[in-house]
């Protein structure tokens, strides 16, 4: 009889490694966040401030305004707001290309295509300049996107100027002094901007929309 040939050993097959995709980068969000910090560098150095006159001026540290300026911070709009104060300017100067020095424009047209956005990303609010952008502007118009839970902060804020408003798409929660509104489509409103306020969209899954004005009284 013949002996049954010996098994062969099982072949070891190893696990080919899969490469592991990266991935993918997020928005670069804080591209927005250099801009920002480009326009208002620009603003402070053609009114020749240095960083320690705007400090002293807005109660902020010089090195939390330094972060701003380099775009390693994102500011909130309350911080923007009382910045452009302090530059002598409205909140619409942070929008589109830097100041010249004496800020003039002669444009009248805004194409739709051609909407500076400033995009606080961090805060869920993005404002749409609609008005042709300069710094010597005191009366702008601005759409105003809210994401859901988007808020200006817990803190009440104030500026120069005056505003007002309507309600396009969904509801915003709107605050000056001590009393809260809640706004729905088609309602709107107006208040000088010196009363301390905020505004919020408190619904979770649909966004809000509003047309805003505001005239900046001391401006120029």
């Amino acid at each position: 009889m013949r002996k049954p040939a010996a098994a062969k050993p099982a072949r070891t097959v190893k696990a080919r490694k899969v490469p592991v995709k990266a991935k993918p980068a997020e928005p670069a969000e804080p591209a927005m966040d250099v801009a920002v910090g480009r326009r208002i560098r620009d603003l402070r150095r053609v009114r020749q401030f240095s960083l320690e006159t705007v400090a002293a001026r807005t109660d902020l540290s010089i090195g939390f305004l330094s972060q701003i300026e380099r775009g390693l911070s994102s500011p909130s709009l309350r911080v923007l707001a009382t910045l452009a104060d302090v530059l002598g300017v409205g909140i619409a100067a942070l929008f589109g290309a830097s100041p010249s020095a004496d800020g003039a424009s002669d444009q009248v047209v805004t194409r739709g295509l051609q909407r500076p956005e400033l995009k606080l990303w961090r805060s869920g609010v993005s404002k749409q300049l609609l008005s042709p952008a300069s710094s010597d502007n005191r009366l702008n118009l601005f759409l105003v996107h809210l994401e859901p839970g988007g808020s200006t902060g817990d803190e009440l804020y104030t500026h120069d100027g005056e505003e007002a408003g309507l309600v396009l798409e969904g509801e915003m929660m709107l605050t000056v002094d001590s009393e809260t509104w809640s706004l729905k489509t088609g309602d709107s409103f107006r208040f000088a901007s010196r009363r301390p306020h905020r505004f919020s969209n408190p619904a979770n899954d649909a966004k809000a929309v509003v047309l805003w004005v505001n005239c900046v009284t001391g401006a120029g």
